[in-house]
């Protein structure tokens, strides 16, 4: 079973702690259900989180928004995870989730099929910049609505992403598409507001992996031969500042404005915009997961702690900052020695000023 904490921003109740202050210490969040199977993904937008367990897909944060979906509690003051009613396709039952993103104020979730692939695209919330996918007319949503004609017959979706404004969809044959604000080029050419998904052309390789910063987009290919692409806005130097290649890439995340890749080695590497202490502190141990915010990032060292740095004003890297922020070192926010015996920490994950703990037990 799983156990999660929070830390961070909280104004909405994002944090699923059950009120809305902000927390700097990890607090266990609070679900509709008496027990949780292993998290596997938290994602969150500008006041709402999303958290996948086992295929089912639960919400915490604003509601006004739609990204959080049709509450089936109607108290918006509970600040807790509900499960997210997705009465998809006209179908009762619970549908298996597969991937989820979040961009400031929009959910997108991909369902698997019948047959198990991951082949069916909704989104819901609000999207006034073509996030949704839904077409040049529809802006707001709560409930998941299908994204039509997409992916392409006999594909599927094996990454998906999101920023504040613009989600890409990586497909089965290493295609890649995207749909949002693309005015800075970070959903290829020609710039603009894509209110639908469309394919990123120019793509000379296969792409398995994508991130996406605010005004860019991130793409790596096959981890032997290290290929990697970045479309889109070259400030703080993402673009002019990437090295070669990636070879031997394990992860990769994201900033707003900066790009972190954990290579296999366990070793990390980062480069963009550090005002904050956003990129990897010198000396940093080696480690086994990354999960990076907007303006934070987070690691989990070999040895079972949870190291914060970066923008740290709302709690999220901890208490110890200097004028809100965790500049050339880390804080440890958890520690996987202070855990009853059998238990581990499993997940990490960030958001826009929040930091997440996924624990089995």
């Amino acid at each position: 079973m799983s156990a999660v904490y929070s830390l961070g921003s909280n104004g909405s109740g994002q944090l699923g702690v059950g009120h809305k202050e902000d927390v700097s210490v990890p607090k266990p969040v609070l679900l509709d259900i008496t027990s949780l199977d292993h998290a596997t993904q938290v994602k969150a937008g500008g006041n709402h989180t999303l958290l996948l367990s086992s295929g089912i897909l639960y919400c915490a944060g604003d509601a006004l928004a739609g990204a959080c979906g049709l509450r089936k509690d109607s108290n918006e003051e509970a600040y807790r995870f509900e499960k997210i009613q997705l009465s998809i396709d006209g179908l009762a039952h619970q549908p298996n989730i597969a991937f989820c993103t979040a961009s400031w104020e929009a959910s997108i979730i991909v369902a698997r099929d019948t047959e198990g692939r991951a082949t069916r695209a909704y989104s819901f919330g609000t999207g006034n910049k073509g996030e949704l996918g839904l077409g040049e007319f529809i802006f707001r949503s709560f409930k998941p609505q299908r994204i039509e004609d997409f992916p392409p017959p006999d594909l599927e979706i094996v990454d998906l992403a999101a920023s504040v404004s613009h989600v890409v969809a990586v497909l089965s044959n290493g295609e890649v598409y995207g749909w949002g604000n693309g005015r800075k080029g970070q959903l290829g050419l020609p710039e603009g507001i894509i209110h639908a998904p469309r394919k990123l052309a120019g793509l000379d390789f296969k792409v398995v992996r994508a991130v996406c910063g605010r005004e860019f987009t991130y793409l790596v290919g096959d981890k032997a031969l290290g290929r990697h692409c970045i479309l889109g806005s070259d400030r703080w130097e993402v673009r002019s500042k990437a090295p070669h290649d990636v070879c031997g890439w394990k992860d990769i995340g994201s900033t707003w404005g900066s790009i972190y890749v954990l290579l296999e080695s366990g070793k990390l590497s980062s480069w963009g915009r550090d005002d904050h202490g956003q990129l990897a502190p010198p000396e940093i141990p080696i480690l086994e997961q990354i999960a990076i915010g907007s303006e934070h990032a987070l690691g989990l060292s070999i040895s079972g702690e949870v190291l914060a740095w970066g923008w740290g004003e709302h709690g999220n890297c901890g208490p110890g900052t200097t004028d809100g922020d965790v500049k050339g070192r880390w804080n440890v926010i958890a520690s996987s020695k202070y855990l009853p015996e059998g238990s581990e920490i499993s997940t990490i994950g960030a958001g826009c000023a929040t930091s997440w703990i996924c624990m089995t037990t």
